[in-house]
């Protein structure tokens, strides 16, 4: 894969550049900054972006808006967004833009080789890759909106995981389940967030986030529905 990289700390880049390119990917550039960014992904066509979301010169958001930039530019451009902790305003604004595949991962995990190329991998098939911790705060805003109520624990614990990125299989493996519970569960999921059905797992996972991290419409919980549920399930 043709991947193009933006990350201000040249130990990270130079890190990065060389787990990249010794796993058989190209890297087509290495940027310290985001002021000729625009201009590399044009001249150089990379198949996937890897950005910091703190750049020079403020350190603050740069990277979160030069791969909003992107997105509104080319959105079927998959993105993996880096950041040093979880940063819950720039992880909504990226899942609330219309678009490709997206990542957004702790630098953390980065540490661990054989994880950090297999959601590069994902990313680049089609995939939204979550941090579980970036996950885990998006679920947690879930008692502010009256949809969420209507979950079990287990569909919340589904959610989540379809929230990272995980597949029905894999989701099935770390239940305990069968992939038919899985499908009925989501399903279930979708029917109770009041997300029309789509056949695209990456837009599914898209709206549910955007549904789950901005809030929405607050509707009366629908009688005998679920009791409330308390809690983030991971």
């Amino acid at each position: 894969m043709r991947i193009l990289i933006c990350e201000d700390s040249a130990l990270l880049r130079e890190g990065l550049v060389r787990v990249l390119e010794d796993s058989g990917h190209t890297v087509v550039a290495a940027l310290p900054d985001a002021t000729r960014l625009e201009d590399e992904v044009e001249a150089t066509d990379p198949e996937l972006c890897i950005l910091d979301v703190r750049l020079p010169p403020t350190w603050t958001d740069e990277g979160i808006r030069a791969a909003l930039r992107l997105r509104a530019a080319r959105p079927a451009l998959p993105l993996l967004v880096l950041s040093q902790y979880v940063e819950e305003r720039y992880a909504t604004d990226l899942i609330a833009a219309q678009g490709g595949s997206l990542g957004y991962l702790l630098k953390d995990r980065v540490a661990d080789v054989s994880d950090f190329l297999d959601a590069i991998m994902r990313i680049g098939a089609g995939a939204t890759v979550l941090d579980p911790e970036v996950v885990a705060q998006l679920l947690s805003r879930r008692t502010r909106d009256d949809r969420m109520l209507r979950l079990t624990d287990r569909e919340s614990t589904v959610l989540a995981l379809i929230a990272e990125g995980r597949s029905n299989q894999a989701i099935a493996r770390t239940l305990h389940v069968s992939e038919g519970s899985v499908e009925k569960h989501i399903t279930a999921v979708f029917q109770k967030l009041d997300l029309e059905q789509d056949e695209s797992g990456n837009r599914r996972v898209l709206a549910a986030l955007a549904h789950l991290s901005h809030g929405g419409t607050h509707p009366e919980p629908r009688p005998g529905g679920t009791p409330p549920q308390t809690g983030a399930q991971r």
